[in-house]
């Protein structure tokens, strides 16, 4: 795990946030999947940051944020299963089927999710279509 600090370049808004690695962090700047808490915005980048110096309390500090981690990875992954059971998936057509949902008055069973860019989904939004980001976890245990 490691945690940037991160600053929005349209509103400067400062924030931290947890990555599973630096790769990863640049792997969902690049799908446009780092979005500002402030304005939204996707134009954010990562900030000068203070190294963390060793004390005596760092295991113990370590422990509670790896327990915090966990505690909130495992309700991440309650809620995916409730959206799997509940929800039909629809993939990259997200966009279309909730338009289709919307505009069609398309009759279904089940509420949709996929996946869909911070662009289309602010379209939606200007269209009066409620769409909401859900934090997603691949959870691959081997």
């Amino acid at each position: 795990m490691i945690k940037y600090k991160l600053i929005c370049k349209q509103c400067n808004f400062t924030f931290d946030s947890w990555f599973s690695s630096s790769r990863d962090f640049e792997k969902l700047k690049k799908k446009e999947l780092i979005n500002c808490h402030n304005c939204n915005s996707i134009k954010v980048e990562k900030t000068l940051m203070a190294p963390r110096v060793i004390s005596k309390n760092f295991d113990n500090n370590l422990k509670k944020d790896l327990k915090k981690y966990k505690n909130i990875k495992n309700k991440i992954l309650e809620y995916q299963k409730f959206i799997r059971k509940n929800f039909e998936y629809v993939g990259k057509n997200f966009t279309y089927e909730a338009r289709a949902i919307h505009y069609n008055n398309k009759k279904i069973n089940k509420g949709i999710y996929g996946s869909a860019s911070i662009n289309d989904l602010k379209e939606l939004k200007e269209e009066g279509i409620d769409a909401q980001i859900v934090p997603w976890i691949d959870d691959n245990k081997n």
